[in-house]
């Protein structure tokens, strides 16, 4: 496919997602962010409040992820993440759905998980991810999930937190985009470190790209 580096980078939320990521490595992220113009930096909440420091007046947004990376939160719990980092400055929520529940065949639970989260971000005038994380999941419960998302809207579902057993696959971003078609984005995340599988997963029907290796997957552009 075709599609300049610009485009790309514009599709790539800038990730950090380490535990021990310290302020040097946040301050870094956040300088790489405004250098490519990524969509976002994608931090821990705890990460929000000096994110929005370096990155005041660049126009990058923040992303924060909730209920990150198990999903075992409780709905009232992850509404309250969400909303502690829209108040530190997040302009993008990545949520965990409820693994478990999914799996339990609870679609009341995650419908009205999703809803609790979604209503919020929608209110506060923020984009909204929900994270299925894929690889623990059968193909049909990917399609619930995705079912259960196209009466939601969400602004983005998602493969993966990078933090399972797996990571995004060509499979599930053609399976989810199949099952939300336009109505909904689709974000590809985990082990994506190059620009070749980035721009497979953008062919399949992704729209937004999760990655700690934006940096290199840009630097690796071939020279026209």
């Amino acid at each position: 496919m075709t599609i300049t580096k610009e485009a790309l980078a514009s599709m790539i939320d800038h990730t950090n997602l380490k535990a021990d990521a310290d302020e040097e490595a946040i301050r870094r992220l956040c300088d790489e962010a405004r250098r490519y113009h990524f969509a976002c930096v994608m931090v821990n909440p705890a990460q929000v409040r000096r994110c929005a420091r370096f990155l005041a007046g660049s126009g990058v947004p923040i992303g924060a992820v909730v209920g990150f990376p198990l999903g075992q939160a409780t709905i009232p719990v992850k509404v309250y993440e969400a909303g502690d980092a829209i108040d530190g400055g997040a302009g993008e929520i990545d949520y965990v759905l409820n693994v478990a529940e999914l799996k339990n065949g609870d679609t009341g639970y995650i419908t009205e998980e999703m809803e609790a989260i979604v209503a919020l971000c929608r209110e506060k005038g923020v984009v909204s991810k929900v994270i299925f994380e894929n690889c623990y999941l059968t193909d049909d419960e990917k399609r619930q999930a995705a079912a259960i998302a196209r009466k939601v809207r969400p602004d983005f579902i998602k493969t993966s937190t990078g933090f399972g057993s797996g990571g995004a696959t060509l499979e599930d971003v053609r399976l989810m985009k199949a099952a939300v078609g336009d109505a909904v984005g689709v974000k590809a995340a985990g082990g994506i470190r190059d620009r070749q599988t980035a721009l497979a997963m953008i062919e399949a029907g992704a729209t937004r790209i999760g990655a700690s290796a934006g940096v290199a997957i840009l630097e690796a552009w071939p020279e026209a």
